[in-house]
């Protein structure tokens, strides 16, 4: 065979390590279907002295110009998050680099400038770990599903939250609770913002709406709204109306603007997404040939991520050794209109406290009428032994998401109102 295919790693934590035992133990088989042998040249790390189990044999180094010089083909970045990777993949890119990352942070921020960047090198920009864990759906959207004019994806992109919720729903345990296990679990971190806010499901539906529509979707762009108001109480709720509870992304081509929004949604038991759970992933998408597809797999993980890592690097070798030309950078030149949270139109579920009364519930349905919020729903429970308030749930038909913001302000203003306690929108969608 050729001379090797050389990687510069950039990071060796559980992903990176994860990446350097895959190249190595599938070294055979990946020279015989790239044609010359890929091999890890050297790692980046911040502290050469730390013990590193599963490392033995990987050549390491603290200069990112150790892995973006002249002996180096194809750059892979796991470090994650936005600094340093952004500078360094830019360096890599400059150099005239390939790079494989599985950075959703810097895709989300970055991706359209770093996919233009490695377009003007001549290289290749390959981020299929970015969402989705071992989930093949970058790939899909950029070749497979090309002739489609995608309009919806519906996605549960965040093992930890879809793990909680699950538990929630299943064994009745409260919020904290089901954290205080994740985090036992090693799949929640010490600090979990990130994954209960909805801020990484956030960065990865950037990702997916801008490669489904075609056009640039910043993470800024994206309304996220997390999981930590979800009650026990919502899941009892959800479950007697036939509703399961997930954190959807949800990414939606509609009269020209795109939606991106990404939040805690009531969706049908029947529904394929409702029955995605513990730490799995799902992507739905429809499109004008395809209808609608749905990819389920591992969302995370070392094995999983390094297997969507060393595909892209398999990728990449084989157009090396072949001499053709990598994939260009994917069209993201519609420029369509990015929509606010205001303007969804969708179903809502609201639970609120009263005072247990005659002409309570008329008072409720009188502010949401006013605002064009009709009732499709209402249960009353029974009244509460320590105060005499009662707990009402109310579904709506669909509504605008600024109406039924301001009929909840209004109804939590009035007297015979204690509080608000939550609302959740439904999905029904068509999947």
């Amino acid at each position: 065979m050729d001379e090797p295919i050389r990687v510069g790693l950039m990071g060796l934590g559980t992903v990176g390590l994860g990446v350097a035992q895959a190249l190595a133990e599938k070294a055979d088989e990946i020279a015989s279907r790239v044609g010359r042998p890929v091999v890890l040249q050297r790692a980046l790390v911040r502290d050469l002295s730390k013990a590193r189990d599963g490392a033995e044999g990987v050549s390491l180094t603290t200069s990112p110009d150790d892995v973006t010089g002249e002996d180096i083909d194809v750059v892979v970045e796991v470090i994650g998050g936005e600094t340093p990777a952004l500078e360094l993949v830019q360096r890599a890119l400059h150099r005239g680099k390939h790079v494989v990352t599985a950075n959703k942070e810097l895709m989300a921020k970055h991706g359209p400038d770093l996919l233009a960047h490695a377009a003007e090198h001549g290289v290749a920009l390959r981020f299929e770990a970015s969402v989705g864990g071992g989930i093949p759906i970058i790939a899909p959207l950029l070749r497979d599903l090309l002739a489609n004019r995608l309009t919806t994806v519906h996605a549960i992109i965040n093992g930890t939250t879809n793990f909680m919720l699950t538990r929630m729903a299943r064994e009745g345990q409260d919020y904290e609770s089901v954290l205080a296990e994740a985090q036992r679990l090693g799949y929640a971190e010490p600090d979990p913002a990130a994954d209960v806010d909805g801020i990484d499901a956030a960065y990865k539906l950037a990702v997916l709406a801008s490669l489904a529509f075609h056009t640039v979707v910043r993470a800024d762009q994206v309304y996220h709204e997390g999981i930590r108001r979800l009650t026990t109480a919502d899941f009892r709720y959800a479950a007697e109306l036939g509703y399961g509870i997930r954190l959807l992304a949800i990414g939606r081509l509609i009269d020209g603007a795109v939606q991106a929004r990404v939040h805690p949604a009531f969706i049908p038991v029947d529904r394929p997404l409702a029955k995605v759970e513990g730490v799995l992933n799902a992507v739905e998408l429809e499109g004008d040939l395809v209808g609608w597809t749905m990819f389920v797999g591992p969302g995370a993980g070392p094995r999983p991520t390094s297997s969507a890592v060393v595909g892209d690097i398999v990728e990449i070798a084989r157009s090396m050794a072949s001499g053709s030309r990598a994939f260009d950078a994917p069209p993201l030149d519609r420029g369509l209109r990015i929509a606010t949270i205001d303007e969804v139109e969708t179903q809502y579920y609201i639970r609120l406290r009263a005072i247990d009364r005659p002409g309570v519930m008329a008072t409720v349905a009188g502010v949401l009428g006013e605002l064009d919020v009709s009732l499709a729903s209402v249960i009353q429970k029974e009244p509460a032994q320590h105060d005499g308030s009662a707990e009402i749930v109310a579904t709506t038909h669909n509504a605008k998401e600024s109406a039924v913001r301001q009929a909840v302000e209004r109804i939590a203003e009035l007297e015979v109102v204690s509080e608000v306690s939550n609302v959740v929108r439904i999905e029904e969608g068509k999947g």
